[in-house]
């Protein structure tokens, strides 16, 4: 009976994030949830109370998701591709479609305290998350220890979540490309190197000064 409720709450929560991705998390209803999931409305509310306990059920399903992750990754001895293992599964291998519910998730959690709150506990997660495996790599020798490994997690934090956000409005997003480019950076920084040194840097005078010499 336990196993049942648990597949029809993952089938719920499935239905829901077609539903949103499709047709918006504003524009859908309890009652599109429920039609997706092949299932009654009234049924639907005996595991889900309201539109707003779906999505809190969402982030808490890749809040588990992850914790599953950074734990599979907890005895890797190199961080570099445990970082890399994550980027291409979150960005790359996940569907496009993730991307886009995270972007809607987010918005509502601008002005919806519940959601906001389930959204601030996945955030946390992950910060401490990417924390520990930096500490990790620094008490291996493969980190400088100089580096913040709090302030260096919410960095990569900050980074990732532009990436989402590329991938859910560009549908020619290079995930390849754009994926090598925040390794390269995150890379830089955990050797202890300054962005300047990690990422190119040009001024408008150097964009100028470049036009001319190919005139």
């Amino acid at each position: 009976m336990q196993a049942d409720s648990g597949d029809r709450h993952g089938r719920i929560l499935d239905a829901a994030e077609r539903s949103f991705t499709q047709a918006g998390f504003h524009r859908t209803t309890v009652q599109d949830v429920a039609r997706e999931a092949g299932m009654s409305p009234g049924n639907l509310y005996r595991y889900f109370p309201s539109k707003d306990a779906i999505v809190a059920g969402l982030v808490e399903r890749d809040r588990m998701m992850l914790r599953e992750d950074f734990e599979s990754f907890a005895q890797a001895e190199r961080l570099d591709l445990v970082l890399q293992a994550l980027a291409h599964k979150h960005f790359e291998e996940a569907p496009r479609a993730k991307a886009v519910l995270c972007l809607q998730i987010w918005a509502e959690a601008t002005v919806n305290p519940a959601i906001a709150e389930a959204n601030m506990t996945l955030e946390n997660d992950l910060v401490h998350g990417i924390e520990r495996l930096i500490a990790a790599g620094q008490a291996r020798g493969e980190v400088a220890s100089g580096v913040d490994a709090v302030a260096t997690a919410q960095l990569i934090m900050t980074m990732s979540s532009g990436l989402f956000v590329r991938r859910a409005l560009f549908p020619d997003f290079d995930a390849g490309s754009e994926i090598e480019t925040l390794l390269n950076v995150i890379r830089g920084v955990l050797r202890g190197d300054t962005l300047r040194g990690v990422v190119p840097h040009y001024s408008p005078l150097d964009t100028v000064m470049a036009t001319e010499t190919h005139r």
